[in-house]
């Protein structure tokens, strides 16, 4: 497909030129290299290894190496393309990567052993916020299946077996996937087959009729609209506003190993961030840089559409959505919440991945690293919000605030 570029005389050289001038007017003409590199600050690993997935909220981590924000932390950050959350995993505890954008309950996953692995784990900071979706197969929209509730009704009506894919059994699309299901009283665990499929992966098995939805992040929701084989059922910003979703993630030696290394790297994140969310004219630049070959992989327009906002569901249906995808919001979007990293456990708890209660504040705070984020917040000049924990409502009405998390997991009528 051929996109035409918000900014035709856009390129790299140019894309590079304004990360230049935005690092220099945000920190007032300081040097862009070996700032923080001095004395006891000083990084004590230089090269600095980042997996990550082909996905939309890879792009600060991309975009904290392509403008040299990490220079000015005296790291060079080298992005690594990664094939699934499975090789994330593996690659993270076995050592291969420095650290990755990854799935948040990934990372809680493997630190209590039921991600495949088991490793101490450590989440430096939140990538982002919002911007994934659930998708339908156009076949079961021209069935009238476009939304929970005549998902349903169809599934109850005509009986078979429905495939939904994910992207990782203990990751954020599981969790959105079963949420809005069980919502809607469909019972993931008993009344579908839930599969796991790469994110670059899903549009192709669905063009198969290998499965009948998926969640996924972007661009691959707006993809499947475009091939016309899929429209999009509900965003997962309608099921949690503002909810959690990547977050770069390491392991706790390696974190141990280079504290310093953490802290440059968390820091050159986080003005990346800042930069993409600093205006539309950024956002598109940054459409225009991941959508290349070594990173997302598609046309511009499939990526940029849905990061400005611009949303449309494959069946006439478009609005703007200011509940898309963020990157930064003063810093708010970037903090670690322990109520955030709480909640997927009880989720996992919940679907039986988990099969007795654990203290989740206390792994919380194992985990979720805010005194290398805060050491990190200074150096970036990005302010932190006053408390660990904060309250949300989600689509069917519960209210999430993190203080009685047994009781929230045993709260929910459909479960494992």
């Amino acid at each position: 497909m051929t996109s035409k570029l918000p900014n035709p005389d856009l390129t790299r050289r140019s894309v590079l030129k304004a990360g230049a001038v935005a690092s220099a007017g945000v920190f007032g003409g300081l040097a862009t290299q070996g700032v923080w590199a001095a004395g006891s600050d000083k990084p004590e690993k230089e090269e600095v290894k980042i997996g990550f997935i082909p996905l939309t909220d890879c792009a600060s981590v991309v975009m904290a190496s392509v403008l040299g924000f990490d220079k000015k932390y005296g790291i060079k950050i080298v992005p690594t393309k990664e094939s699934s959350w499975a090789s994330v995993r593996d690659k993270l505890a076995n050592g291969e990567l420095d650290a990755a954008h990854a799935l948040y309950g990934l990372i809680y996953g493997v630190h209590l052993g039921n991600g495949g692995a088991r490793k101490d784990m450590a989440v430096l900071m939140t990538i982002n916020q919002n911007g994934q979706a659930i998708s339908l197969s156009k076949k079961l929209a021209d069935k009238g299946a476009v939304d929970g509730a005549s998902l349903a009704k169809l599934m109850q009506t005509e009986k078979r077996e429905y495939t939904f894919a994910q992207t990782f059994p203990t990751g954020t699309h599981a969790m959105w996937l079963y949420y809005w299901l069980a919502a809607n009283g469909i019972n993931p665990m008993k009344d579908a087959k839930v599969i796991t499929v790469p994110p670059p992966q899903m549009v192709a098995n669905m063009r198969v009729g290998n499965m009948d939805g998926f969640c996924v992040g972007e661009p691959w929701n707006h993809r499947a609209i475009v091939d016309g084989i899929g429209i999009t059922a509900t965003t997962t910003q309608d099921i949690w506003k503002d909810h959690p979703e990547k977050v770069l993630g390491t392991t706790a030696e390696w974190v141990k190993k280079y504290p310093n290394t953490a802290r440059a790297l968390t820091a050159a994140v986080l003005e990346a961030s800042r930069w993409i969310d600093a205006s539309l004219s950024n956002k598109n630049k940054m459409a225009d840089t991941i959508a290349e070959k070594s990173y997302v992989n598609t046309s511009v327009d499939v990526i940029n559409q849905r990061i400005l906002g611009r949303y449309q569901n494959g069946l006439g249906k478009t609005w703007d959505d200011p509940n898309c995808m963020h990157f930064f919001s003063d810093g708010a979007v970037n903090f670690p919440y322990l109520s955030d990293g709480m909640w997927f456990l009880t989720q996992h708890k919940r679907w039986g991945l988990l099969k007795t209660d654990v203290d989740y504040l206390a792994v919380a705070k194992e985990i979720n690293r805010i005194d290398v984020y805060k050491d990190a917040a200074a150096m970036a000049k990005v302010s932190v919000p006053k408390d660990a924990m904060r309250s949300s409502k989600l689509m069917d009405g519960t209210v999430w605030d993190g203080k009685n998390p047994q009781a929230y997991a045993a709260s929910f009528k459909i479960k494992a």
